[in-house]
């Protein structure tokens, strides 16, 4: 007995082994030494033989132990039914031998009936204790995942795309790996013309182009592709990555993004690109923004404008966004050089058009207020946070 009384478990098994201990585990005797010579006696063996398997096997708890009570009734050489049929029932008197088997078989049909109920018990009750283990409690608060959210840069895009997609224009985007021709010559830049070195970029030698190919500067190269396959009107804006030889710093990075715009049509005027580029700034950076041209130059249109907005920070009267200015410089623009539409085999005396190209991150960079253009490609949730 343990301390306060109670009876420390063993297996069934055991258990059975030490009771037929104390009564001199009475199936390795004969019944002529146990002195059961009648049939009366015999069948009071088998009855408390069933007694102790009846007791014994109701205290099972687990595979382990049924698996152990099983074989010490059931196995082969030393299992209690074993034993009993050598003992009992071969050297039995003739007279007692048909008793004898009846009950033997009685008593094996019992043992392995209940042995397999309560292997199906036991299993059972394993399932639903794993069961009881592995369920969701409906009613725990769940697991919060965090929820990805599109880029402050894809956000602008689709913003600027907006803008132009409800005026008429469409979206195209292009390779990003571009020829020399496209990139330069068609734009009339030629190759030994001076725009060419502020769009010094990068150089790619690919086997069998032996002008080489480059990436791109500006995704005005599909100004050109669209115009080679589409006769007028062209309405198009160009979204995408460009990249330049620039040295990283706060407004500077050799990759950025640009959005660039062409309309080409007949009796398209510089009040036509004037209207566009005021309904633009208006909406992107709110209704109470002023617009202005100042005159600039650029290969490729001609006249040329960088367009400036009113500074939406002070509305005009000078700040740090605007260094005390009143104004900000959004971009650059022009009515489309005559010249290009030759490259395109397009009639330049019945056709005109504006062109117009911005870089995406500075107009990130100013409708948000920030200081470093690194920010946006640092991957800092801290900050991608602020932009859900």
């Amino acid at each position: 007995m343990a301390q306060g009384g109670r009876r420390d478990h063993m297996p069934p098994a055991l258990g059975f082994q030490i009771a037929m201990n104390g009564k001199a585990r009475i199936f390795e005797q004969t019944l002529a030494q146990l002195g059961a010579v009648t049939r009366e006696a015999a069948v009071k063996l088998f009855a408390g033989l069933r007694s102790d398997f009846d007791r014994d096997s109701a205290s099972i708890r687990n595979q382990v132990e049924w698996k152990s009570f099983r074989d010490n009734w059931l196995g082969r050489k030393s299992g209690v039914l074993s034993q009993i049929t050598d003992n009992w029932l071969k050297p039995a008197e003739p007279g007692l031998k048909p008793v004898v088997g009846q009950e033997l078989n009685a008593l094996r049909g019992h043992v392995e009936a209940v042995l397999e109920e309560r292997r199906k018990a036991i299993e059972v009750a394993a399932e639903q204790s794993a069961l009881a283990r592995e369920r969701i409690d409906l009613s725990f608060p769940g697991v919060e995942r965090a929820i990805g959210t599109r880029h402050l840069i894809r956000q602008t895009f689709e913003e600027l795309e907006r803008i132009f997609l409800s005026i008429g224009f469409s979206v195209v985007e292009g390779p990003e790996i571009e020829t020399p021709y496209y990139n330069f010559e068609a734009l009339n830049i030629p190759e030994h013309h001076p725009a060419r070195d502020n769009m010094d970029t990068f150089y790619i030698d690919a086997p069998g182009k032996p002008r080489g190919l480059l990436l791109r500067t500006h995704t005005s190269p599909m100004q050109i592709r669209t115009m080679e396959k589409q006769k007028p009107p062209v309405r198009i804006v160009v979204p995408g990555k460009v990249y330049r030889r620039d040295n990283p710093d706060a407004t500077h990075n050799f990759m950025f993004h640009q959005i660039e715009g062409l309309a080409v049509d007949t009796d398209i005027t510089f009040c036509d690109f004037k209207g566009t580029v005021e309904y633009f700034v208006r909406e992107f950076l709110g209704a109470k923004v002023k617009t202005r041209l100042r005159p600039s130059y650029f290969p490729f249109t001609e006249p040329s404008a960088e367009v400036d907005a009113s500074c939406h920070v002070c509305g005009g009267s000078g700040c740090r966004v605007c260094k005390n200015s009143g104004w900000i410089e959004l971009f650059g623009a022009g009515m489309v050089n005559p010249a290009v539409y030759g490259f395109v085999d397009y009639d330049p005396k019945r056709l005109s058009g504006f062109a117009f190209g911005m870089g995406v991150d500075r107009l990130a960079f100013l409708r948000y207020g920030m200081n470093d253009l690194q920010v946006l490609f640092q991957n800092d949730v801290r900050f991608l946070r602020q932009f859900p």
